[in-house]
Order: C-alpha cells, then structure tokens, then sequence
C-alpha cells in the first residue's frame, strides 16, 4: 500500500471481527512504528497488547463510565463535535462491545523519557506528547498496511491507577492512549472527511491564507 493511500484510509475502526490478529502481524507492526519521532531518541514508548478476556472486561468496564458521561453530554448539546450522528451511534456501539475488540493495546511512555517545554505556560501542557503520538499513529498506518483496523481512545486515560495495577505498569510511567486492533468488520473507508487545506494553512500570519479558495 502507498503511503499517502494509507493515511486517507486510517480511520477510526469501531466494528470488528472476531478473527485474531497474528503475532507475526503486530511484530511486523511494532517494528515500523518504533521509527516514529521521539525527542532525543530516548525512546519512551512501552507497549501491552492485551488478549486476556478478563482482562479486556476489566479496561471496558472502567472505560464505559466515561464513555457514558461523554456521550450524554454530546446528546445534551454541553459538547460540540463535529462527528454526524451516525458516527456518534457507531462510537457508543464500539463503546458498549470494547471488551470484545480482538486485542486491547495499553501505550505506555517512561516520563523520564519525555521533556514537556510547555508544561510552565498558562494552558494545557501538550508537548510531552509529540515523543509518544508519533509513534502511534506509526503503528495504526502499519496495520493498516496490514490489512488490520485500530482506534485510538485517550478515555480510559482517566483510570491510569485502575490500569496501571491491573497490567502491573510500574512507577515511572504514564498510560497515553489505549489502541483497539482487528480486523475489520466492514470495509475501510475510501475517503476520510477532514477540512481542506485551504482553511488550515496559513503564511506569515495566522489569518493570512497560503492557498486560496477556489472559487
């Protein structure tokens, strides 16, 4: 698969077989992505693949309560996204089946591996998150490539204590992000809807666009 084919097609897989995914197939996987940018090459990122049924009941039930409060929040209007309501549905589907998804991977990062230079400025502190989310958007065009479907979910983030005991994620590092993998249940979509470049790129100044609109 082409580069540029396998980033229009990464979306968000909610819908999964119930067919394993080989060993062989996540190595092949974990051994591109591991290329992602990574400050100072310290390389903080861990990875658990989680199979064991008990264990993928465990991390839906922790995952559900904020799923729920979310979704309930998008249905009251207290939460703008810019997702149609068939997308929504589809998302409290995945949500309500997590525990079936094949495979559950848990992205850990060693915080001594990471360097936030934001983290003293008056708003949210992002930056730690350019030596982690690299190398997972790495492993989701890799199993794309791969024939295989991933979403990527920051939620259960909320219950880092809870996973961390569960897994026995030792001290020193964060949970990031959980990745569902399978195959899919339906097709990959052909295109995915993103804002043109005309609205996103800008030149010099933040309101002076690079690329003009077509009229």
């Amino acid at each position: 698969m082409e580069l540029s084919e396998a980033m229009r097609t990464t979306g968000t897989c909610r819908h999964y077989a119930d067919t394993p995914v080989p060993d062989e197939v996540l190595y092949d996987a974990f051994e591109v992505a591991r290329f992602g940018p990574q400050g100072g090459n310290r390389q903080p990122v861990r990875w658990i693949v989680v199979r064991d049924e008990a264990k993928k009941k465990a991390l839906a039930d922790l995952y559900l309560p904020y799923w729920e409060a979310y979704y309930s929040a998008i249905s009251d209007g207290s939460v703008g996204v810019g997702a149609v309501p068939k997308t929504i549905r589809s998302a409290n589907e995945f949500a309500h089946n997590l525990a079936t998804v094949p495979a559950l991977i848990v992205v850990c990062a060693e915080v001594a591996g990471l360097h936030p230079t934001d983290a003293e400025l008056d708003r949210i502190s992002v930056v730690a998150g350019a030596s982690i989310y690299p190398v997972v958007q790495n492993l989701c065009l890799a199993l794309r490539d791969q024939g295989v479907g991933s979403a990527v979910t920051t939620l259960l983030c909320h219950e880092e204590p809870a996973v961390s005991e569960l897994l026995g994620i030792p001290e020193g590092f964060i949970t990031a992000a959980h990745i569902a993998v399978g195959y899919p249940r339906d097709k990959f979509p052909t295109k995915l809807n993103r804002s043109p470049v005309e609205d996103t790129v800008s030149v010099d100044s933040f309101d002076t666009p690079l690329f003009a609109t077509e009229s």
